[in-house]
């Protein structure tokens, strides 16, 4: 009989950790990859609670349990999680190795999956536990997987080949940058194991993971050029056996081990950030040296070739085009009555989908109405779904992933027919010139993210306002939604990548917002490419951002008396490159409403 409620499901973990020998256990949302999107076989947080963000860990010991999760999830993790069974708990305030140091039994063994963590994770909580004489005990066999009757099995979907027209640079190029990379610092072989790595190593993409177009797979890279792919039989193909040639030696998946196992007195990279404590600890044993150090394929992938740019360029004006046309189905049909949240996002799949070019979505779509919209990651259910209400605002925000680039959008519109709120047009146009003052920033060579934040917020900052996430996060090309190592966000509060310089190529999302908790959320989001910019007798390099996304932003929520002479420059600028763009896609009403969106404000 399946355990059909998480109070069943939290007291089935408690018998069996005992049944290990174990005083507590931590389960985080990850996979053997440390993936940000994880398949549904790797979703034991969601099976166990019932949170369904993509961020978040759960530590359960025997009296008491509680749940990890930063700003974007406050909301939702209350609404998703019975706090009777949990104690809510917010990152970066507070972490897993501290509740534990607090928390953990004395002289307890707290156990975890080493396959599930990195090794600077698994140090740090060790070390808080020390002070209470307990231990962390990496566990042979997952205890979540022992009371999980119905897990799925992983995705055996065959793995696809990635052509060289969207790439831009083949495989066997890639492949002898990381040897030169290997050779430069005397290694050996460098474990490759992030799945959006290898896909781009290889050019090669698949389906096993939603909304990130990756084949769950490990590779080993070695100094000469050539590279073992660990990968399910039942996921290869002749055509993927040709793609990669005789220098890629394809191995059963079951066979990592052994072959990390074969290494000794070997000099071995492997990055601390992107792979697991588990393949650290197989290589030390086996007695070969490793080397700490970030992925060779991190800030090659994040920098787009010029075949890349242009593919995302011709995807954002496709994806333009559908999210216009949505748009103007939500201005005519909403104030109506009767759309839902649900209603809402299904047809904006529907629109990006006629084109037959659209492989998946990038991510769930978030469409917020009303006070679900302030909640910064919601994610729309059947007990969730609300209506678009007349005289309300709603937030969507979506992306699609097409074979030559990946987007992702946020728009914020009121739903008429009377006039928004004077603070709603207030707090929108804040967001709104927060986004301009990012979008229109010039800056030095050197400059990193964490550098720039400050301009998007500054606005709301001045009203006592801000919102809890970063500005912009990476993107990928036919890849993960979420790429580093590049971003825009605050400084340090464990935000990776904020100390990471911008470069000439990176695809990075600007999306200030505000979120007013129980009546509306507000985000403006377009995608923008670090460019290389003239300046006449500058002194050094400067930089300046390319806005690639190009739908019209709501006119009706801008408070034009708070706008400078440049701002409405901008917006002016920006709508009728839009304008541009889009209209040669567009016939009938749905051309007339981009006429009307897109005219001097």
């Amino acid at each position: 009989m399946l355990m059909h409620t998480h109070e069943a499901r939290l007291d089935a973990l408690r018998k069996q950790l005992a049944a290990q020998g174990l005083d507590g256990f931590v389960i985080p949302i990850s996979d053997e990859h440390m993936s940000e999107y994880v398949g549904a076989y790797a979703q034991r947080l969601a099976w166990l609670t019932g949170f369904g963000g993509s961020a978040g860990t759960a530590v359960v010991l025997k009296d008491k349990a509680a749940i990890f999760v930063d700003g974007r999830y406050t909301l939702q993790v209350r609404d998703q999680v019975d706090g009777r069974f949990w104690e809510y708990q917010s990152v970066p305030q507070t972490s897993v190795a501290a509740w534990l140091g607090e928390n953990a039994p004395e002289g307890g063994r707290i156990g975890h999956d080493a396959w599930l963590h990195s090794r600077g994770w698994a140090e740090g909580v060790a070390k808080a536990l020390a002070n209470r004489g307990a231990s962390l005990v990496a566990v042979e066999h997952n205890p979540v997987d022992a009371v999980w009757e119905d897990r799925p099995a992983p995705s055996l979907a065959p793995a696809l080949v990635h052509a060289d027209q969207h790439a831009g640079q083949s495989g066997t190029e890639k492949r002898a940058a990381v040897a030169e990379w290997l050779a430069a610092n005397t290694l050996d072989a460098v474990v490759i194991s992030a799945l959006d790595s290898i896909a781009w190593l290889l050019n090669v993409r698949g389906r096993d993971v939603e909304r990130t177009p990756v084949a769950l797979s490990f590779v080993l890279a070695h100094v000469d050029g050539t590279a073992d792919l660990f990968i399910a039989p039942e996921k290869v193909t002749p055509d993927l056996v040709a793609h990669l040639g005789n220098a890629v030696r394809i191995r059963d998946r079951a066979a990592f081990v052994s072959a990390l196992q074969s290494l000794a007195n070997k000099r071995v990279g492997v990055d601390p950030e992107r792979a697991v404590a588990a393949i650290f600890t197989l290589l030390e044993k086996a007695g070969a040296t490793v080397v700490p150090l970030t992925d060779p394929t991190v800030l090659p992938k994040a920098i787009k070739n010029p075949v890349e740019q242009a593919g995302h360029k011709a995807a954002q004006a496709r994806d333009g085009a559908s999210v216009a046309r949505f748009l103007h189905w939500v201005a005519t049909t909403a104030p109506q009555g009767g759309v839902t949240e649900l209603a809402a996002s299904d047809k904006l799949e529907a629109f990006r989908a006629e084109g037959g070019l659209l492989r998946d979505l990038s991510f769930d779509t978030i469409s917020g109405a009303g006070p679900n919209g302030a909640v910064v990651h919601y994610r729309v259910s059947e007990e969730t779904n609300r209506p678009l209400e007349p005289n309300s605002v709603y937030l969507v925000d979506s992306g699609g992933q097409y074979v030559d680039g990946t987007t992702d959008i946020t728009r914020t519109v009121w739903i008429g027919p009377d006039a928004p709120p004077v603070e709603v047009k207030d707090r929108f146009t804040r967001v709104l010139k927060g986004h301009i003052a990012l979008a229109r920033a010039v800056f030095p060579r050197g400059t990193a993210g964490s550098q720039l934040d400050v301009l998007a917020r500054q606005f709301l900052w001045d009203a006592g306002l801000d919102y809890a996430h970063g500005t912009g996060h990476g993107v990928g090309s036919f890849l993960s939604v979420h790429e580093g190592p590049q971003r825009i966000a605050k400084a340090g509060g464990g935000q990776a990548g904020t100390g990471q310089d911008l470069v000439p190529g990176m695809i990075l999302s600007n999306e200030p917002g505000y979120y007013k908790t129980g009546e509306y959320g507000i985000r403006i989001e377009n995608l923008i490419l670090v460019e290389r910019r003239e300046i006449a007798g500058s002194e050094g390099e400067f930089y300046g951002f390319e806005t690639l996304t190009h739908v019209p932003i709501d006119r009706a929520l801008v408070e034009p008396a708070l706008l400078t002479a440049e701002e409405r420059a901008w917006w002016n600028a920006y709508h009728a490159a839009t304008r541009a763009i889009l209209a040669p896609q567009l016939s009938g009403e749905d051309l007339a409403w981009l006429e009307a969106a897109c005219a001097p404000l």
